[in-house]
């Protein structure tokens, strides 16, 4: 990434809280509590899920997993993000704003192709329960979290090798609480209509469909359940209500985000917001204050730790 003249780029001027300080600090205070949060509580369900024998369902193996990327999803901007709140200089170097975009959609891209996994586990689930252990194995299960990390790189691959090498020129100033590519994309100094484009349809048009494929196996599930035992409907919304709004959580701002033009949507700091810093500390509690089962084991986990200490 280079300058017109020729003169090295060193860093972006990130301007998403510029402003009055003591709202800088009220941000602070509440971003740093939500991170805290979200670790805690995912690493929470890690642990729960690792250390009890009666969570070795495949739901319970891939919610662990979903858990680890949300909270690595959040590590990637909400720590700097903080930093730079009580920072008068935000500035994020050249290598670091490829690094965070690298591993934003690495992480988003993985996570995305688990909420399929996880949407395929509960059709078989409720749909077909004799057969789910025999479905559901071991090998499908490992094969399935290794297949979305892969997509998740290969998602994540695509995009970078198109803009590590952009030019810039003038002032690098992201309107934004971190770098993502639309904002990045836009301060070239060289046409970018094509990129554009490709984002578009590689992030946006790939979290459209994922979300439509998505509600769309909610709705086959609930049909089939009705027809076949309608008396079990009640527990499949039940089930199925913590997905949705997941699913919702996760793929909305991504939409708003990667779908619209450049011009407008991408620079909207409050959706960045609810993408990486909100949603990856809802999971964890809208799957455990759902889940008596889980809420189970987590209390005797908790009574295990206090009678060693």
């Amino acid at each position: 990434m280079d300058y017109e003249n020729g003169s090295s780029v060193t860093e972006f001027i990130l301007v998403g809280f510029s402003g009055d300080w003591q709202l800088q600090i009220f941000f602070f205070a509440i971003f740093f509590l939500i991170y805290d949060a979200t670790v805690v509580g995912n690493i929470l369900i890690i642990a729960t899920v690792a250390a009890n024998s009666t969570l070795r369902s495949p739901m319970y193996f891939l919610l662990g997993n979903l858990s680890f990327m949300d909270m690595c999803l959040s590590t990637v901007t909400t720590p700097k993000m903080i930093r730079d709140l009580l920072a008068e200089h935000k500035s994020i170097s050249l290598w670091g704003c490829t690094v965070q975009m690298f591993f934003m959609h690495l992480f988003g891209g993985a996570e995305a192709t688990l909420l399929i996994v996880m949407a395929f586990d509960r059709y078989v689930a409720i749909c077909k329960p004799l057969h789910y252990r025999t479905i559901m194995s071991h090998r499908l299960l490992n094969v399935s979290v290794l297949l979305s990390w892969t997509i998740g790189f290969i998602h994540t691959m695509s995009q970078m090798v198109l803009i590590v090498n952009l030019p810039f020129c003038g002032h690098n100033i992201v309107n934004n609480i971190f770098c993502d590519l639309p904002l990045v994309i836009k301060l070239a100094c060289i046409e970018t209509n094509t990129l554009e484009l490709f984002v578009i349809a590689d992030s946006g048009l790939l979290s459209f469909i994922c979300f439509i494929l998505l509600l769309f196996s909610y709705i086959v599930i609930l049909v089939t359940v009705r027809h076949k035992s309608p008396g079990r409907l009640s527990k499949a919304l039940s089930t199925l209500s913590a997905h949705i709004m997941v699913v919702t959580l996760f793929f909305g701002p991504c939409i708003f985000i990667y779908t619209w033009p450049f011009g407008s949507f991408a620079s909207n700091k409050v959706l960045a917001v609810f993408y990486t810093v909100i949603t990856p500390v809802l999971n964890p509690v809208i799957y455990t204050l759902r889940n008596q089962e889980m809420k189970k084991a987590m209390r005797k986990l908790w009574l295990q730790q206090v009678s060693f200490m």
